[in-house]
């Protein structure tokens, strides 16, 4: 037990008390914000934009350029997503939860790989030396990408592109030694996996009931 603990603590041993705390801000409201994103509550957005600013902050530190432009992405799509959700017509929402069509694919398949080459690129040109876990970022880096686009837009798939990345950050974040942020990922497979049946679940209600 004194193991666990230890490599939890060990590496925040030498990072600054502000730091520290910003991590932990980021691990409170990434969790409210997928717990929102569970409901499809609007709330989702507002939330999650304060997690991840602060995760472009801290990324950007630790030269994680591929996780960090990940969630400046995210921030950047929680403004839209906010809006579109938003969104009215005869006082009633015009985005509601639904699958993906062919079209929705062949977009999500264009943007995984955009992303995958950008994010390559932003690593190559930052000077930043590319390693095995790196590679993965960039992997996982377009499946978060394109899950926050389908989210963005009520795709009930937007559940199983997280459910894959978040499983494979996990231990990706682990053996970085950001405790917090792997516990938070382990967190967010659980809750996206509740989520995916929560948006199949009122995606089947509202087609029978339509």
């Amino acid at each position: 037990m004194t193991e666990v603990i230890n490599f939890f603590i060990e590496p925040y041993m030498g990072r600054s008390v502000t730091l520290i705390s910003l991590e932990i801000v980021a691990f409170f409201f990434g969790i409210v914000s997928v717990v929102y994103a569970k409901q499809a509550n609007i709330l989702v957005y507002p939330t999650g934009l304060v997690a991840t600013l602060i995760a472009v902050y801290l990324l950007f530190l630790a030269e994680l350029m591929g996780d960090m432009m990940m969630n400046f992405y995210y921030s950047i799509m929680s403004i839209y997503g906010w809006w579109n959700w938003t969104r009215r017509q005869d006082e009633r929402l015009t985005v509601n939860i639904s699958r993906t069509n062919q079209k929705d694919k062949i977009i999500g398949l264009v943007m995984f790989a955009a992303t995958v080459v950008v994010t390559y690129g932003v690593y190559f040109f930052s000077g930043v030396a590319i390693g095995a876990t790196n590679y993965i970022d960039i992997f996982t880096s377009g499946l978060f990408f394109t899950a926050m686009f389908y989210m963005a837009s009520k795709k009930l798939e937007n559940w199983t592109l997280w459910i894959i990345a978040d499983i494979i950050t996990v231990p990706l974040y682990l053996y970085r030694g950001w405790g917090f942020l792997s516990l938070q990922y382990l967190i967010f497979t659980i809750l996206a996996i509740q989520g995916y049946r929560t948006w199949k679940n009122q995606l089947s209600s509202r087609l029978q009931t339509a």
